[in-house]
This record gives structure tokens, C-alpha cells and sequence, in this order.
């Protein structure tokens, strides 16, 4: 069976991983982001928020995430600036742990985005809207090294960006969460993801042990991507791991 990916330059986007360093003052929070971040294949590197300069000036990073803390915006202005001067190319992004009232918040959005963050985002953000900004931005600032996002698999047909999936040339609905599940894998055909891996990216770091939820949304997916949801020839059951997507003809 074999997988096409089909991208606007698809020799450059796999040259490489994209590069992302957390720096966030809260350890638990930066543990969070960065199971998120991996999760996706990010090459993510985390530390406290006080060794950003020296992880920049050591390394090159396609984004940066700060975060808003204890320290509160100020601190974080002038860390963000500082960034911004070392890693003029890099994308960055502020975080805020806490959640902001309305004037405030818009404040800090304005003196962080005039510090040189190219977005702003806060903690209540759940973990696909933190994923689609953070592309968003990547986008923006690198638009040839992460072009649109098509797989193509015996019938099927993705498209991450724009979130559709295509069936035989016709449409498919998929709830958000069903696209989430079926995206992640297909982007790695043939790769087994264990529960735990799939709980992680698709419904956030707080899950892990809700096995039944995980396969009662792979049952849904069964049912609406093969022929006979009993004989499943996409989505295979990998014993005491988790699933793995694979092509029709590969079985």
C-alpha cells in the first residue's frame, strides 16, 4: 500500500521538525504544554522562564512560548523583547497561566503584542486551540516550511488544515474529536500509538486512563470509515499497546 502526503512543497516540509521552546515559570504547566507539543512531533526543548535568553542565544527555535505568570506581564515584556532582539526569525507566544479580566487582559494583549509576540493566549484555551494558533503563527513566519497538510490513503482523504475529510471523493462528517483522533494517526501510517499517546493529543495531558472513552470513539471512527466496522481495515488493534492506521491492502 502506498501513502501519499501531498503538500505545497513537500520536500521541504519533511527536511525537518519544527523547533519549539517552552519556557514557562510553572513546572506543571510546562510539563503540560510540552506533552501536548510532542504529542504532535514537535522537537520541543522546556525550561524555567529565567533561562529563555541563554536556551535562544545556545540554539535555534522556530517558536517560543513564554509564559505569564507570578512576575506578572511586566517581567515578561522585557523577556519578550529581549527574545525578540536575540531570535528576530522566531515565532513568539505569550501564555498566561491565569485568567484575565476582560480590560485588563486586553491591555496585556496590546503591550505584549507591541513587545514583538506574535500571539497572545490563555490558559483556558483547550489543547487543539492551542495547537491550530501556534500554527498559525507558524504559518505566518515560515509559510514554506509548513504548507497545507493533505494525506491520502487508499480512499481516504485528509486535509489538516482545513479540517475536511473526503471519502471516495465525497465529504465526511466527523466531530471535532472523531477528526482529531483520525488526523493524528494518519499523519504516521503504520505507526502503533499507544492509549495513552492518543488520550494525550486529542483530548489534553489530564487524560490518560480513560480507556473505554478513547475506544468508544475508535468504534465511531470504524463504523464511519470502513465497509464492515467488525473487520476493520484502517484503524488496527495493536494488543496491549493502542491502534495503528494502515492502508486497506496492507492486512
Amino acid at each position: 500500500m502506498k501513502y501519499a502526503a501531498l503538500t505545497a512543497n513537500p520536500a521541504t516540509a519533511a527536511s525537518r521538525r519544527i523547533r519549539v521552546l517552552v519556557a514557562l515559570e510553572d513546572p506543571s504547566y510546562r510539563v503540560r504544554l510540552t506533552t501536548v507539543l510532542r504529542a504532535r512531533d514537535y522537537d520541543v526543548e522546556e525550561v524555567g522562564e529565567g533561562e529563555t535568553p541563554d536556551s535562544v542565544r545556545r540554539s535555534a527555535f522556530d517558536l517560543i512560548v513564554l509564559g505569564v505568570k507570578k512576575r506578572g506581564i511586566a517581567h515578561v515584556i522585557e523577556s519578550c523583547r529581549c527574545v525578540r532582539k536575540l531570535a528576530p526569525g522566531s515565532g513568539i507566544v505569550l501564555i498566561s497561566i491565569r485568567d484575565l479580566d476582560d480590560d485588563a487582559g486586553g491591555d496585556r494583549r496590546a503591550d505584549g503584542l507591541e513587545a514583538g509576540a506574535d500571539d497572545y493566549i490563555t490558559a483556558a484555551v483547550e489543547s487543539r486551540e492551542f495547537i491550530a494558533r501556534i500554527r498559525a503563527v507558524l504559518r505566518r513566519i515560515h509559510p514554506a516550511e509548513l504548507p497545507r497538510q493533505v494525506m491520502r490513503l487508499g480512499d481516504l482523504e485528509i486535509d489538516i488544515d482545513r479540517r475536511h475529510v473526503r471519502q471516495n471523493n465525497k465529504p465526511m462528517h466527523l466531530t471535532r474529536t472523531e477528526f482529531d483522533l483520525l488526523a493524528m494517526m494518519m499523519q504516521k501510517p503504520g505507526t502503533p500509538f499507544t492509549h495513552v499517546q492518543l488520550l494525550h493529543s486529542v483530548w489534553g495531558p489530564d487524560y490518560g486512563s480513560e480507556l473505554e472513552y478513547l475506544r468508544a470513539y475508535i468504534r465511531l471512527l470504524r463504523r464511519k470509515i470502513d465497509v464492515d466496522p467488525a473487520r476493520p481495515s484502517y484503524i488496527r488493534t495493536v494488543p496491549g499497546v493502542g491502534y495503528c492506521f494502515q492502508g486497506p491492502l496492507d492486512l
